[in-house]
């Protein structure tokens, strides 16, 4: 695993590449809200080393999530101060959704699948082929549009197709000598067969030819199956983050 600052500097880009529509800063915690879109749009993230949490600053922050009717959830990167974990959990948080942060170097290989198209702006197809994909909470492709927009690095929308049709989407985000890989998605009935696979070596050729060394993504620690690919394609661990949520009130 490496180091706070690393992790840092990683979250600053994460952050960077895939915006919120509001942000609140509260002594070394940022609070960002996206419309309930993704988690990491939708949380409180520790900013500094050794940020802490007391009952009014959660109590305080909670009263903005609900506020935004987004659930309360704090995202836990390690950089935090362990009493700032053991707090939530004794308020009753639940932990959820475990995740790996991978990253992998960028081997000097420029040149992408050249069935994949990468665009450097987002188009309403794009958008609303990538939500179609993802399915359930993620399909709402209003607000992955409003999302995406506000990128303000470099950034790379990516479309694979097989005899002309749309099958597997991605998005490369270019900051600072690392590209972040966010929303691959394969088009449900041709899962399994590689094309995912083939986005994210595309992105990372991209990111090559954009001047990045290392290539970073996030996925979910029980997710085999994108973890070996990843694994595959030279990704190894950076970090792991988890949720604090609060548990939502027992329907009667």
């Amino acid at each position: 695993m490496t180091d706070h600052d690393s992790i840092l500097g990683l979250e600053s880009r994460l952050m960077n590449a895939w915006p919120s529509f509001d942000y609140q800063f509260y002594d070394g915690w940022v609070l960002r809200f996206a419309n309930g879109y993704s988690k990491r749009a939708n949380s409180a993230t520790p900013l500094s080393v050794g940020a802490t949490l007391d009952g009014a600053l959660v109590d305080h922050m909670v009263e903005h999530f609900i506020v935004a009717n987004v659930r309360p959830t704090f995202r836990l990167t390690g950089v935090q101060a362990p009493e700032a974990d053991a707090l939530l959990a004794e308020r009753g948080f639940d932990e959820i959704e475990p995740t790996m942060v991978l990253t992998a170097p960028v081997d000097g290989d420029c040149s992408p699948d050249p069935e994949v198209a990468i665009q450097p702006a987002v188009t309403k197809r794009w958008v609303q082929e990538t939500a179609r994909s993802y399915g359930g909470e993620k399909a709402d492709d209003k607000t992955l549009i409003e999302i995406v927009s506000r990128i303000r690095q470099r950034a790379g929308f990516a479309t694979l197709s097989l005899d002309d049709k749309p099958v597997a989407w991605g998005l490369g985000v270019v900051e600072r000598g690392y590209v972040g890989l966010y929303d691959i998605v394969v088009s449900p009935d041709l899962r399994g067969i590689g094309l995912g696979r083939r986005v994210v070596s595309s992105l990372m050729a991209w990111g090559c030819a954009q001047g990045a060394h290392t290539a970073y993504l996030q996925v979910l620690e029980a997710n085999e199956v994108a973890r070996s690919l990843y694994g595959a394609l030279g990704f190894q661990p950076a970090y792991r983050y988890t949720h604090r949520v609060m548990p939502r009130p027992a329907s009667r």
